[in-house]
């Protein structure tokens, strides 16, 4: 008798030979922080830009900062599709939409002749530049295993590293000429080079440039939670800690003002926290792939809350450049431990949409708490509140980490130790 033959139940999948944690591996990281870069370029372009705005259009400061706001929610809006998009048919095809919506928003923008136009343009811009964040990480998250979660950083620090590059050279731009041709340079100059890295990121990634998830390895997490409840905690979470994370970065400038420090010394303390944030970002890598996502999310909120407990009782000048820093080193890693938890406890097929999702949580927090600092003040009359209420946020977010900690290492102990983080 014939024994019957039974066909493979995927007979289209081929083992890839792209290999995990390779030299290749590493290359794709390189090319995509260098693009991460570039295409996060409006989220710093428009601080620089909205004073000489504002003169030109003759609005209010905080009708020209709806840009900023109305870019934001593009950012975190955007996030959510080019991570679906993403999840479906890879990461280039979101990466090739993302940069037509950042070079024709720039172009825009510089053609605007009425401020709505202008802001508009801002909403565009920040959909162009979703793509280089929330979903880049999650692709990156793709190529590694070992060092999954320093890969995730690294790509994360991009946002870091345009906060630090574009702000002189938009400058440049807008004393040289003016802020219309700045953003149409912009436009045309990141399309171009974005265009060219993504097609050597294609080049790179073959046959490959769609990962096959359904070969991925099974999530090293068992929460004992669905996809969609533990998409709710992270979000919470997220918001939470965005909300303090808000207090410093939106308002030190201005709380240095009001302590009569002028408004540069806060400046400058702003960029030590974002230059810290860099060391902190990368570092935050190294320690998930020791300990796990939840384990370093919670040192991460812990201690920004112990850094946002300091602002309470120390206000001289030397004191706030030293509490900037030790908050910049401590908070810079908080978010893409959100990225790397759902890449530990979701499947691999959902990655891109999930930390899209969690990632468009900590935009809305960043707004609502930049927003309500600024309520607390004007009601106030001082930033202590503020800083207090930031405390309570970062409480709520510690809560949520540690119940989830606590429910992973339930399931770890029921299930054995290969679901440990």
């Amino acid at each position: 008798m014939v024994q019957p033959v039974h066909a493979p139940n995927h007979p289209e999948q081929r083992p890839s030979s792209f290999t995990p944690d390779s030299r290749q591996a590493w290359v794709r990281l390189v090319i995509a922080v260098v693009i991460g870069s570039i295409g996060a370029v409006g989220m710093w372009a428009v601080v620089v830009v909205i004073p000489v705005v504002q003169a030109e259009f003759g609005a209010t400061r905080g009708a020209v900062s709806l840009a900023f706001t109305l870019m934001m929610f593009g950012f975190g809006l955007g996030g959510v599709i080019a991570g679906k998009i993403t999840d479906r048919f890879g990461i280039v095809p979101a990466m090739a939409i993302s940069i037509a919506f950042l070079g024709i928003a720039n172009v825009l923008a510089g053609l605007s002749t009425q401020l709505w136009q202008f802001v508009a343009a801002y909403f565009l811009i920040g959909l162009g530049t979703s793509a280089t964040f929330a979903p880049l990480m999650a692709e990156a998250s793709h190529w590694f295993e070992r060092y999954r979660g320093l890969a995730v950083t690294i790509v994360a620090s991009g946002n870091y590293v345009a906060g630090t590059m574009w702000p002189p050279i938009v400058n440049w731009g807008v004393q040289t000429a003016d802020w219309r041709v700045t953003h149409i340079g912009i436009g045309i100059v990141c399309a171009s080079l974005m265009t060219i890295l993504v097609l050597v990121l294609r080049m790179q990634m073959g046959d490959d440039q769609v990962r096959n998830h359904a070969n991925a390895p099974p999530p090293r997490v068992d929460l004992k939670l669905s996809t969609n409840t533990l998409t709710v905690l992270l979000s919470i979470a997220s918001i939470s800690c965005c909300v303090a994370m808000a207090m410093p970065q939106v308002h030190i400038v201005a709380y240095c003002g009001d302590l009569g420090y002028g408004v540069a010394r806060g400046a400058e303390m702003l960029s030590l926290m974002m230059a810290c944030g860099i060391v902190s970002r990368i570092g935050s890598g190294f320690l998930a792939d020791k300990i796990g996502g939840i384990r370093t999310l919670l040192v991460g909120s812990l201690a920004q809350g112990f850094a946002l407990v300091f602002y309470l009782f120390f206000d001289s000048l030397t004191s706030l450049y030293l509490i900037s820093a030790m908050f910049g080193l401590f908070q810079g890693g908080i978010v893409p431990s959100y990225a790397i938890i759902v890449r530990e406890a979701m499947p691999a097929s959902e990655a891109a949409t999930r930390v899209g999702i969690v990632i468009f949580a900590s935009v809305f927090g960043m707004s609502f708490g930049g927003w309500v600092s600024g309520v607390i003040f004007d009601a106030t009359g001082s930033y202590a509140a503020a800083f207090a209420n930031g405390v309570a946020w970062n409480a709520v977010n510690v809560g949520i980490v540690v119940a989830l900690l606590i429910r992973s290492r339930m399931n770890s102990v029921r299930t054995g130790p290969s679901l440990a983080a």
